[in-house]
């Protein structure tokens, strides 16, 4: 598609969310623009962990074959004291499963889509596009952005806010200050680190309980890379953290290595938070992702919520390009994805991390009812089965809102959400930690 052309659908932000909706809807000769502030692909390896449920949407994207070649399957997922002591896991499934999850650092994902949605001559992507300011009537909606060549309008039918946690799009919408929910006390700092985990016999994702040393240890990399994120003392400076952290690692991991023992590559202390935007959808304008919502890494909750969130809105898209249904199809979309995030991902995901450090490790597996469910996977293949399955109950079949009268065809052939019992929503649990911002 030319830059001159306006098209369809314009996208903020040249991530791995939207560049997943700029590909899907693209590969369904949908003129779509991608533009983003920054000059280049964002190289830092962030998340790592995709669910089952992101695999099925990146599957119906057509770029699963290309994860699994660059990245792994991980073999399970497990909750250890800190002495190591194992109390239970699962593992993560058949290889035969086309959805089972596989890791590979975020960077790499938003290469393979760049790759990807470089074939598609319906999509034009343009680097160095800062939005300042947005509008829009019954007809388009637009974008004011700087650019190099100066000071740009930029229009179409619809402009999807997929510029990340600090979203500009919904500062527009809602206001700076406007994203309720809350900042967690606990200060974290996540690392990529080079130590042999698999020497003392350890899973592939480790979560370990304890009030002070609490940590997630999990393989990102087939080259031993681990990404190891644990939790430290609030009011620390960056400089008190580094200091600090020879000791933690000492304390923490497996052996009580020393700092010539291990290599870090990475070492990035952040403040987490659970948040919601106010609507995912004002009038032509739609939010997606970390730009909607976000949530702590503990799970990987906020990658594979964000690219599920990605399918759903493809699929309210493609209704209204293709006549299948009208607008009111995108209120379906913010109430149910709001929905979702408040019924499962933010109450999931916190429970994720307070079970690492508000609870007795040595009454973990006596009162913790979600361990007790790891540990009855161990030995009930049946129930293990529907345990992992209960990931799914974070998808929703957007197609079913399509008019009964419309041929849809493959659109809704290809989108066979399925809505799982919300008991099973604790399954969600266990796709290991990836690290979203």
């Amino acid at each position: 598609m030319s830059p001159a052309s306006k098209p369809w659908a314009l996208i903020v932000g040249v991530g791995p969310s939207g560049l997943l909706l700029g590909l899907m809807l693209a590969k369904k000769g949908i003129p779509v623009h991608l533009i983003d502030m920054s000059v280049k692909l964002d190289e830092q390896p962030r998340a790592t962990h995709y669910g089952s449920p992101a695999m099925y949407e990146l599957r119906r994207a057509g770029v699963v074959e290309d994860l699994r070649a660059q990245g792994f399957l991980p073999d399970g997922v497990c909750w250890r004291k800190l002495d190591g002591t194992y109390l239970a896991g699962m593992k993560m499934g058949v290889e035969e499963d086309p959805d089972r999850m596989v890791c590979l650092p975020l960077n790499r994902l938003g290469k393979i889509l760049m790759d990807h949605i470089g074939r598609q001559p319906s999509a034009t992507v343009s680097w160095g596009h800062k939005v300042v300011s947005i509008g829009q009537d019954e007809q388009k909606a637009w974008v004011i952005c700087e650019t190099p060549e100066g000071e740009k309008r930029l229009e179409a039918e619809y402009v999807i806010g997929c510029d990340g946690a600090n979203s500009q799009v919904r500062r527009s919408l809602f206001g700076d200050k406007e994203f309720p929910g809350k900042t967690w006390d606990e200060q974290i700092v996540a690392t990529n680190t080079y130590y042999d985990f698999s020497k003392f016999g350890w899973l592939d994702s480790n979560f370990i309980i304890h009030p002070e040393h609490w940590y997630m240890a999990a393989k990102i990399g087939n080259d031993g890379l681990y990404r190891v994120t644990y939790g430290e003392m609030p009011g620390l400076t960056n400089d008190q953290l580094r200091e600090r952290q020879p000791w933690k690692f000492e304390t923490m991991l497996p052996g009580n290595p020393k700092p010539d023992e291990y290599r870090i590559v990475n070492f990035s202390p952040y403040r987490i938070h659970q948040r919601l935007a106010p609507s995912m959808r004002v009038g032509r304008f739609c939010l997606a992702a970390d730009a909607a919502h976000l949530c702590n890494p503990f799970g990987g909750m906020g990658l594979t919520g964000g690219i599920v969130d990605i399918g759903g809105l493809y699929d309210c898209l493609v209704g209204i390009h293709e006549g299948l249904a009208d607008d009111s199809i995108l209120d379906k979309y913010s109430e149910i994805r709001r929905r979702k995030y408040n019924e499962v991902v933010n109450p999931i995901s916190s429970a994720n991390i307070v079970r690492l450090f508000g609870q007795d490790p040595d009454k973990a597996l006596e009162n913790d009812e979600f361990l007790k469910m790891c540990k009855r996977t161990e030995t009930d293949e049946e129930f293990a089965k529907e345990f992992r399955n209960g990931v799914n109950v974070l998808k929703h079949d957007f197609t079913q809102y399509y008019r009964k009268d419309s041929a849809n065809g493959d659109a809704k052939g290809a989108n066979g959400h399925v809505e799982l019992d919300k008991d099973l929503a604790g399954a969600v649990q266990v796709t290991a930690a990836g690290v979203t911002d």
